[in-house]
């Protein structure tokens, strides 16, 4: 029985990170009051929440390469971001929104990169990202995916 109890405990111990940063989903549904001001959440078929068109459609944001999506005029630095390969996924984004100019900058080693987005989410970001990641068919957490894949 010890032994079960230390291994159990071993594995609860490794899995907390990774646990810590799943975030709750119907949290982030609240706090994406937000960015409903910008942003719209809406696939082919059906409009989740109806938003701004200022940013881009938040559909499938997790999983999709930054700066791609089709009906939105991106700014220089995120486009050139998503050329370097990078994608969306429910860590990368929570930086981004907590300081997207600051993110670009460092991703691109760029001190001048900029972003349109000037919101700074102070808090929830883990919130967020799960709320965003249940509009996506991908979560982006496979291990050992890359951009290419």
């Amino acid at each position: 029985m010890t032994r079960f109890l230390m291994t159990a405990a071993a594995i609860l111990v490794t899995a907390s990170p990774a646990l810590a940063d799943v975030g709750d989903a119907a949290a982030g549904e609240k706090e994406f009051r937000k960015c409903k001001a910008c942003h719209t959440i809406a696939s082919d078929d059906e409009v989740f929440v109806r938003g701004g068109k200022t940013g881009p459609n938040l559909y499938g944001v997790i999983g999709r390469t930054a700066g791609t999506y089709e009906d939105f005029r991106y700014g220089d630095s995120i486009v050139e971001l998503g050329e370097q390969g990078l994608v969306w996924d429910v860590e990368n984004i929570q930086t981004y929104m907590t300081d997207p100019r600051a993110f670009l900058q460092e991703q691109l080693d760029d001190g001048g990169a900029r972003t349109k987005m000037t919101f700074k989410l102070t808090r929830g970001q883990e919130d967020m990202a799960a709320y965003l990641a249940t509009f996506s068919d991908d979560s982006g957490e496979e291990e050992g995916e890359t951009a290419e894949d």
